[in-house]
């Protein structure tokens, strides 16, 4: 059976406008660093597990996407590689190898803001986290956050063409 995808409509006090905010923090700090602005965060039972941002560029290092950083620093903080019963918030929609790490892990619930028109696979062009056919499928919400997400990533990548420093 199929886990649905919700369109967000949440109240700033909600728990997941809460942690999306902690997951644009992540992201505003990868902007300062000169990384795309994407940002994550792990919680589980309410509590802040791991946190991540992108880190490809800084580190050196091609897989340091945001989910993958948070998801690493999760593991170490709870001692598995299992995250049953966590939820992953991130600003930008998950491309096919953060998704395919978040099934792996099997994440129970994946909140996102902007969608990725050009890499998203919770939804827009693939849908990972709800395929039957994974042995593992997440609750998918979308939606949160989105415009200041959006925005970001819309400041970050006009001042790339610019040539502008970050």
């Amino acid at each position: 059976m199929k886990k649905t995808i919700i369109d967000e409509t949440f109240e700033t006090d909600s728990p997941d406008y809460r942690f999306m905010r902690e997951a644009m923090i992540e992201a505003e700090r990868a902007y300062e660093e000169g990384e795309i602005p994407v940002g994550a965060i792990v919680t589980r039972h309410g509590d802040i597990v791991g946190r991540g941002r992108n880190g490809r560029k800084t580190g050196r290092m091609p897989f340091a996407h945001a989910e993958i950083c948070a998801l690493s620093e999760a593991g170490k903080n709870l001692q598995t590689w299992r995250f049953d019963g966590c939820e992953l918030y991130v600003t930008l929609e998950p491309c096919p190898m953060c998704a395919g790490a978040i099934v792996q892990t099997r994440i129970s619930r994946v909140v996102y803001g902007a969608r990725d028109p050009k890499a998203g696979a919770a939804g827009t062009l693939y849908d990972i986290l709800r395929d039957p056919r994974m042995a593992h499928r997440c609750e998918v919400v979308r939606g949160v956050m989105e415009a200041e997400a959006a925005a970001l990533l819309r400041k970050f990548f006009s001042a790339k063409r610019k040539n502008l420093k970050i």
